[in-house]
């Protein structure tokens, strides 16, 4: 099997790995790549973002199978003109990646199918957002409706505040046209879960759980962010409380989307939220695999990832089974000085090679690139993960941290905290019962 995979962070450098180390795929090509992706697998330096060049591109490699990794080439229909030149696709088309694409389409999905999620309000203008506001008490939830790389969603304390993030969505509009209108939400208390899932539309297949750490800094402090570390599997989601999951949340999905005629041959995200009494709401719904999750998922997967990509883009994923995770991993982002604000870039890394020396250790890379003179440099915000495995949480944490210490970058910035909790839930004692 050939596999293509569009993209150039550090859940593409995964995807090429597991893909990389399954028997069935005989060679893994990316685009556009970067510098950690292209040392074991042959980039391609194209612009993803237009459907010609991922079309000549995939019409020379002919590809057995495509892996569309970021959400802004689906949300544009880039698996549509993919499948309508005859190319197996891992993704949905435009219309099943609204469900990502819009959370005003994402929350009246959940709506009209009976799937658990926050009260909610979609406010085009200041005063329904004022109106949604008052109906609710601190703290606030606002969301702008688009696209927003992970940083469209806030938490709010007071009233005036929350206004000036709608003022600043609806009408400067900072984050452009992805907050033309905002989603209000009720505030939801509890744990967040990860549950990734591969559907074909008919049947599913649920990866390893995880739990992301989405702000900036230690204690769960500072600005959201693209996450900066993440673990997996999550101990508490044990198999009963995975079927509740499964009969509340994933089955009226894929349900649904059978329902409202939307073909879905791709990933769910569910981004779960975990209440005190041990149950689920849906915060958000995303149509690819997640990063950081992917780079501690994958790792802890046990199984062969390209037959089962492969199934799920054929239609046939009910004839695939899925096995348990194989061990646990813990990733830990190093981010550029200033993520998620403004940031430098080009600095020189060096400790990588002693890095990987750890046992059960994986570097994948998010944003690097080589300078003029070959050296590799910092060219993103979040720039590394680091991955440790292990038996349990404590292992592949310790695992990867002792790897951490050894990277070196002007500026670099990581959290102490990742997976510090080692998946001992509030909610645990309930959660059992």
């Amino acid at each position: 099997m050939r596999v293509l995979v569009l993209g150039g962070g550090g859940r593409e450098h995964a995807l090429c790995w597991a893909f990389a180390a399954s028997p069935s795929v005989s060679s893994v090509h990316c685009a556009p790549g970067n510098a950690g992706i292209e040392k074991t697998t042959t980039v391609h330096p194209v612009d993803i973002s237009d459907p010609g060049t991922v079309l000549e591109l995939a019409g020379t490699l002919s590809p057995d199978l495509v892996v569309i990794g970021p959400e802004a080439p689906l949300v544009a229909g880039a698996a549509d003109v993919l499948r309508d030149r005859g190319f197996d696709v891992l993704g949905p088309g435009k219309e099943g990646a609204m469900l990502e694409g819009s959370k005003a389409f994402a929350k009246n999905f959940m709506s009209r199918h009976g799937v658990p999620t926050a009260g909610f309000d979609i406010c085009e203008n200041l005063e329904q957002a004022e109106k949604a506001l008052l109906k609710r008490k601190p703290p606030y939830v606002v969301k702008a409706d688009g696209l927003a790389a992970g940083k469209g969603a806030f938490v709010i304390d007071s009233f005036m505040e929350a206004m000036e993030t709608c003022a600043g969505l609806l009408v400067k509009m900072f984050l452009g046209r992805s907050g033309k209108r905002v989603v209000i939400e009720d505030h939801l208390p509890g744990e967040e879960l990860t549950v990734l899932v591969l559907t074909d539309g008919v049947s599913f297949r649920i990866l390893p759980t995880s739990q992301d750490h989405k702000r900036a800094f230690d204690a769960d402090k500072g600005p959201n962010t693209g996450g900066m570390g993440a673990y997996s599997p999550v101990p508490w989601a044990d198999k009963p409380f995975m079927d509740r999951v499964i009969k509340k949340v994933i089955e009226p999905t894929v349900a649904g989307l059978k329902k409202d005629s939307i073909p879905f041959r791709g990933v769910l995200y569910l981004g779960l939220m975990v209440d005190p009494t041990g149950g689920v709401k849906v915060l958000e719904y995303n149509v690819r695999m997640g990063d950081p999750e992917t780079q501690v998922v994958l790792p802890s997967f046990g199984g062969d990832l390209a037959l089962l990509a492969g199934s799920c883009a054929r239609g046939s994923l009910g004839n695939t089974p899925c096995p348990e995770p194989s061990r646990t991993a813990v990733g830990v982002v190093l981010a550029s000085g200033g993520y998620p604000g403004p940031y430098e870039r080009g600095f020189p890394l060096s400790g990588l090679d002693q890095a990987e020396m750890e046992d059960g250790t994986f570097i994948f890379h998010s944003g690097t690139a080589r300078d003029g003179s070959g050296r590799l440099v910092t060219s993103g915000g979040r720039v590394l993960t680091v991955v440790g495995t292990g038996e349990d949480i404590q292992a592949a944490r310790s695992g990867a941290y002792r790897a951490v210490e050894r990277i070196r970058f002007e500026g670099v910035r990581f959290r102490s905290d990742i997976a510090l909790k080692g998946g001992r839930s509030p909610w645990k004692d309930r959660l059992q019962e």
